[in-house]
């Protein structure tokens, strides 16, 4: 790895590849990499918000790189991961609990395959309920978890391929190429509907964002430990 063999230079700017872990949140990691660099005042914040649940690249922008994040968040997205068919939840992942079962009886591989090829194009897609979007300023997810009813205008989203790369049932695994902004979740819950049926998201990665690829990235622990072992 390039940024192994030389210092780091936070204060004039770097992008850092981090390989997100389960379970933690993306400002989880963001707030791991300030305490590394500390008493350094360095900002860092991260181009691009991975779920808890998910895993794979997260790209961090430390000092003068924070001003191009925004050009980072808007690049295309890959993804790979699996959907489960026959179950839905409330939050279209495993966050939250089973409430709905469907019967799988009339799902073939021929079915599953040519419903993914019509979700390619440009969709209309309703973000999740429990999502970080931000309604009269306060994220969606917390009103949801309050257990108020959520209203999320749909938008637009750019899907260049959904590609079926395994099929074990209920169990189907994928690679999503998509714009900003689109939410796996909701492109599998969606995709549970387009075939009068149910579905989730059980399992996620993100494996590149634009020229950033997750097989550049550094694993938390090696980029930390590397960090302090520069006494930077």
């Amino acid at each position: 790895m390039e940024q192994a063999n030389r210092p780091f230079d936070f204060a004039s700017g770097e992008v850092l590849l981090v390989d997100k872990p389960l379970r933690w949140t993306s400002f989880d990691v963001v707030r791991k990499v300030v305490n590394a660099i500390k008493p350094l005042k360095v900002k860092v914040g991260h181009a691009g918000t991975l779920d808890p649940l998910a895993t794979g690249l997260l790209v961090l922008c430390t000092g003068k790189f924070t001003k191009r994040i925004a050009e980072f968040q808007s690049q295309e997205k890959e993804y790979t991961g699996t959907i489960t068919l026959g179950a839905t939840t409330p939050s279209y992942d495993l966050e939250q609990e089973i409430d709905q079962r469907f019967d799988l009886a009339s799902i073939t591989k021929d079915r599953i395959r040519h419903t993914a090829s019509t979700f390619v194009g440009e969709i209309e897609q309703i973000p999740p309920a429990h999502s970080a979007i931000k309604i009269d300023g306060e994220r969606v997810y917390a009103k949801a978890r309050r257990g108020e009813q959520v209203l999320v205008k749909p938008r637009p989203v750019l899907i260049r391929a959904f590609e079926i790369t395994g099929i074990d049932m209920p169990h189907v695994d994928f690679r999503v190429v998509c714009s900003k902004g689109t939410y796996i979740r909701s492109l599998a819950h969606d995709f549970g509907k387009a075939m009068d049926n149910g579905a989730h998201l059980s399992q996620l990665r993100r494996t590149k964002s634009g020229s950033f690829d997750v097989a550049d990235a550094w694993q938390l622990d090696d980029l930390i430990a590397h960090i302090r072992a520069a006494g930077q």
